[in-house]
């Protein structure tokens, strides 16, 4: 009992048996094991968090000297899905309790003019807690031209993008993450980017739901649509997801996608 609890009157110690105190304090002492072991399990180090499928990313961050690859194959197109298909990678390291470290990009791209490498970037996500069930986040990538310009794999420049997060926990199992923030940056007028992904799970399934838009810029013409996938926990450090995309504006693509988020456990001592 802590200094500041009021004392509890003498009379009702002296009415109280001592057999109803073991059993309130016993009934206390499983009900904190049932706390810590969940708490516990809920931030294992080793248990994946992806950020696909979503446009969005979360608050939060692998934990440190941990790593962590995230993968999709995807097909969109506006007349069909086989305009363009890709295999997207999203590698994340954990520096510190704040800090993530990632590479990401098209490891696979396959378009009208051809197939190969896209655009491979880096990003950097700086986070912090404002409450148990709050988190904001600052993230900043910056891509190189590692992609085919002329086969229309990449943009033939570096671009750069910053990123504002807020995550939080809502009633009832209702986790919902908002992203807004400029894209293309570097390429001219910037496209100006925002989200709003909500997610449900029960037991080892999930849903998840998204609204994105990216507005038109140097870097792209407008890109907006309404996301729908199912997860599955298929052990805690491998997290599966299928779905796909409708288009909410002219000529933007429609899109099916599976993914895969694996955690690797400790890479760094």
């Amino acid at each position: 009992m802590s200094s500041s609890a009021p004392e509890v009157p003498r009379r009702r110690l002296e009415v109280s048996s001592s057999r109803g105190l073991k059993a309130q304090r016993v009934s206390a002492l499983v009900a904190a094991l049932f706390f810590l072991a969940d708490a516990t399990a809920a931030q294992s180090p080793r248990d994946a968090n992806p950020e696909r499928p979503t446009y969005a990313t979360h608050a939060y961050a692998v934990a440190p000297g941990y790593a962590e690859l995230e993968q999709g194959l995807s097909a969109r197109g506006v007349h069909s899905l086989g305009d363009a298909t890709s295999w997207d990678v999203n590698l994340k390291f954990g520096l510190s309790a704040w800090a993530q470290f990632a590479l990401f990009g098209p490891l696979y791209l396959r378009g009208p003019g051809g197939g190969g490498v896209g655009d491979i970037g880096a990003a950097l996500k700086i986070r912090g807690d404002l409450s148990r069930r709050t988190a904001v986040a600052f993230v900043s990538s910056l891509t190189a031209p590692t992609g085919n310009m002329a086969r229309g794999l990449g943009a033939g420049r570096s671009i750069g993008s910053l990123t504002g997060v807020v995550s939080t926990d809502l009633p009832g199992g209702i986790h919902l993450d908002i992203n807004a923030g400029p894209q293309g940056i570097g390429a001219g007028a910037p496209q100006w980017f925002t989200s709003l992904s909500g997610a449900y799970g029960h037991g080892a399934a999930g849903i998840t739901l998204e609204s994105f838009d990216f507005t038109a810029g140097a870097a792209g013409p407008r890109f907006a649509g309404l996301l729908g996938a199912l997860t599955l926990r298929i052990v805690p450090w491998a997290v599966a997801d299928a779905g796909g995309v409708l288009h909410a504006a002219p000529g933007s693509p429609n899109q099916v996608f599976v993914g895969l988020t694996t955690n690797f456990g400790r890479v760094v001592p």
